[in-house]
């Protein structure tokens, strides 16, 4: 055979194996390498939190390391985009939040659109916010609290971790359902809000269970109701704000796992399967716990239709109350 037709018949195939490869024709099991999980929280966070625990496990369900890469900043604006912009070959994922589904509303000229941009994989937690008073005032639950918030309009007070959170938002709802018109205080950070509570320079306050029940236990602060539509496990003796004459009320601090857009219906599948399962464990079931959430695994179209819904829900709560950021 001639030297230069055979280099030519190899090259030929060598061509034509790199275009099969290149259109999906041959490809390698996936995950066939690590697997980057963009969270845009600073690390230590609670967001960051749930997001190694599910990283840890996914990575021995699938064989593959995950990696948790930090992307703070801009109101988790910077790493959302990153994750928007990926690549759409499952190795890219993005943990979103609750905070996720009010920025559209505060920031309508967003560099992505969190519908049209993302494929959904699950929710993966979500978890209360308790609703709590200081001792000094008059009120034993929730009725109480709201008949003795609208007789004084714009004397009650509430602080979050800053505007547009979920805590602030949580404060907005019950605002815009109840009809009361307890200010915001904004502060730097939790700690400082729950200190000046525990002092009796702000009136209320929404934050996780694990962080406030003691101080309830303790008779530092009332725990009126939790957020969510449900009871926690961790204060079943404390009912919901809705159970309370609040009907509609529904507040949750919720995780979720999403994919850029485009990504292969059969990675979403795959991912979806192995989060879902690594979800229904007692070891993860125990730790999310210890962090304040609940395990509630859901389909791809289940969290799709679910982030519209709490997105549709802000909107109004926002245009309602006018709430601007800087």
């Amino acid at each position: 055979m001639n030297t230069d037709h055979m280099f030519k018949k190899v090259a030929a195939a060598a061509a034509a194996i790199g275009g099969l490869i290149a259109n999906g024709a041959i490809c390698q099991p996936y995950p066939s390498r690590p697997i980057r999980l963009i969270v845009p929280f600073a690390a230590g966070g609670p967001t960051d939190v749930v997001a190694r625990i599910i990283a840890q496990k996914l990575g021995e369900n699938m064989a593959q390391q995950v990696v948790v890469d930090n992307r703070a900043g801009a109101t988790t604006i910077i790493g959302t985009e990153m994750g928007a912009k990926a690549a759409p070959d499952g190795y890219t994922l993005l943990m979103i939040a609750a905070s996720h589904s009010i920025t559209p509303s505060l920031y309508p000229k967003l560099p992505y659109n969190l519908v049209r941009d993302f494929a959904p994989v699950t929710l993966a937690t979500a978890g209360p916010f308790l609703m709590v008073i200081n001792p000094s005032i008059r009120a034993d639950n929730v009725a109480e609290f709201v008949a003795l918030a609208k007789s004084k309009p714009g004397e009650f007070t509430s602080g979050s971790s800053g505007t547009g959170s979920t805590a602030h938002m949580a404060l907005e709802l019950l605002n815009y359902i109840a009809g009361t018109r307890i200010r915001h205080v904004p502060y730097k950070g939790a700690p400082q809000g729950l200190a000046d509570l525990l002092g009796g320079q702000i009136s209320m306050y929404f934050g996780g269970v694990p962080g406030l029940l003691p101080h309830v236990k303790a008779g530092k602060l009332k725990g009126l109701a939790v957020s969510t539509r449900t009871r926690s496990m961790a204060a079943p003796n404390i009912p919901t704000i809705a159970e309370a004459g609040i009907s509609g009320y529904e507040v949750s601090g919720w995780y979720g796992i999403v994919a850029p857009a485009g990504t292969s219906k059969s990675i979403i599948t795959r991912l979806n399967a192995a989060i879902v399962a690594l979800l229904q464990t007692q070891d993860i079931k125990e730790k999310m716990a210890a962090n304040g959430a609940e395990s509630v695994a859901s389909t791809p179209e289940e969290f799709r239709v679910y982030v519209a819904a709490e997105i549709s829900k802000w909107e109004k709560v926002i245009k309602a109350s006018g709430i601007k950021v800087e």
